[in-house]
């Protein structure tokens, strides 16, 4: 089902659950009525058209329009990229570890396991810490200062000297697989943990892993799918640009 801008937008959450976080992220509460899904994107100042390509995307896995999302201004897409980061820092991954937590608490003959469990997390934590920073220290201020020389007048030599130093191949190279170390820890509990007192908890805690995989595998796409080829062809296009401005100078 693809989600329009006809649809209710109580009716997106009802075909996904999941949904509810692409909202959380576009800075749309809950208690919209039965608003149409183009009724709350107005009222919250928000972009409609990108809306519905990122909400189609995350409730559809064959749905990913990468070219146009590619038209869209790199600071729009940064700024939904960066507020997944924050949903991971401050809600996905204290959930895991609250989950964690309660059972090392609850387990009596598998303990030593649930806390390698537990310290196997807490390095994967720290990677995705490194990981997100990189991009918001990094990357994501690079893409900003190629799209404005891209949009500008004229090109500046600090660009082209920005662009020798780093380019978004680098980036490219350097990504590192977070969601694959993901799949190995949710590995580590299917295969090898003892069944817990509490299979609840065992549960919960996999359907939380579950998410947050998903989630950063649909991150990861938009970066190397949208963001990277978009500003490889924005440095192709400065390149040429300064290069036929300095002939002509």
């Amino acid at each position: 089902m693809i989600i329009t801008k006809e649809i209710k937008m109580a009716d997106v959450i009802h075909v996904n659950y999941y949904a509810l976080s692409v909202l959380n992220r576009f800075g749309i509460e809950l208690g919209f009525g039965d608003k149409s899904v183009e009724e709350v994107c107005k009222q919250n100042d928000v972009d409609l058209d990108f809306f519905l390509d990122i909400v189609n995307t995350f409730v559809d896995k064959d749905y990913f329009p990468k070219k146009h999302l590619q038209t869209f201004p790199v600071k729009l897409i940064t700024d939904y990229l960066q507020k997944t980061h924050n949903d991971y820092h401050n809600s996905n991954v204290p959930e895991i570890e609250e989950l964690i937590e309660k059972m090392v608490d609850s387990c009596q003959t598998q303990k030593d396991n649930i806390v390698l469990l537990k310290k196997f997390f807490n390095e994967y934590k720290e990677e995705l810490q490194n990981h997100t920073n990189r991009e918001e220290e990094a990357v994501f201020p690079y893409a900003h200062a190629i799209e404005n020389a891209f949009n500008s007048d004229k090109i500046d030599t600090s660009v082209i000297e920005l662009m020798q130093n780093y380019s978004i191949e680098v980036f490219q190279n350097e990504h590192d697989n977070i969601e694959e170390k993901l799949f190995d820890l949710k590995n580590i509990i299917i295969k090898y943990l003892p069944q817990p007192k509490d299979v609840k908890l065992c549960k919960k805690l996999l359907h939380e892993l579950f998410s947050l995989e998903q989630d950063l595998n649909d991150h990861a796409r938009i970066e190397e799918k949208v963001l990277v080829p978009k500003i490889r062809e924005m440095e192709e296009i400065i390149n040429k640009r300064f290069s036929e401005e300095s002939k002509n100078a």
